[in-house]
């Protein structure tokens, strides 16, 4: 079943301004029933993960992603949020497990990697201090709106990883004028320097595709490499 949003936006002569209608006469209707509720409903609906995920945001994110495991000899991957597989499929790693609260998605994972046993899936509760060389955020941070979830967040990708930490995220507080209720732009970075100390950002790459208006063609998302500081004697 296909969104209200969705639906506008195939609307021909009002596609190129769809996100103004929907998010000013629509959204402010809409009952908006919490983070981890709004992706499994979306995805219980047949929502998919978002465009971001497919096209030419998929590729320009993989080709940033897979780049770095093969410079940094990454065995292991760990994904916090994996969504619907979209953006897996672009993805080279030996080992990789995908984390969702979705079970509807996971299951539709499963489902399509299900020759590839390089790879598994499991719910958020399951992870616990499971860890990899390397812990993926990819488009996660700013949908989460509730100040808990996104703490429990950052708190478990910084235990999933022993070395590297990759955020693809925007970080600033400022909010956007026209903006989804399951949007909240964050400076997730302070939360870093704050309770995670031990995690240093090595880079900051901007986005290629910027956002002028258009989520199919760009991004507010940058991505964000962090490497775990050793103890020194």
């Amino acid at each position: 079943m296909m969104s209200l949003k969705d639906n506008i936006k195939r609307i021909p002569i009002i596609s190129s301004c769809a996100k103004w209608v929907y998010y000013l006469l629509l959204e402010p209707f809409q009952r908006f029933p919490g983070s981890g509720d709004y992706w499994q409903n979306r995805y219980r609906q047949g929502g998919v993960s978002g465009e971001g995920s497919v096209g030419i945001l998929a590729q320009y994110k993989a080709n940033i992603i897979n780049q770095f495991i093969t410079d940094n000899a990454i065995a292991s991957v760990i994904e916090v949020g994996c969504g619907d597989g979209d953006q897996l499929a672009l993805l080279n790693c030996a080992e990789y497990t995908g984390v969702d609260i979705s079970e509807q998605v996971l299951e539709s994972c499963r489902n399509r990697f299900k020759n590839d046993p390089s790879k598994s899936f499991m719910r958020l509760a399951e992870l616990g201090d499971r860890q990899s060389d390397l812990a993926l955020s990819l488009d996660v941070v700013y949908h989460l709106v509730e100040d808990e979830v996104f703490h429990a967040h950052m708190q478990q990708l910084t235990v999933s990883a022993s070395q590297f930490l990759i955020v693809y995220s925007s970080n600033t507080d400022k909010q956007q004028l026209i903006q989804g209720k399951h949007i909240r732009h964050r400076k997730f970075t302070d939360w870093l320097e704050k309770h995670a100390s031990n995690w240093k950002l090595d880079e900051h790459i901007p986005n290629k595709y910027p956002y002028r208006g258009n989520d199919s063609t760009g991004s507010f998302a940058d991505f964000y490499i962090f490497r775990k500081a050793t103890n020194s004697l």
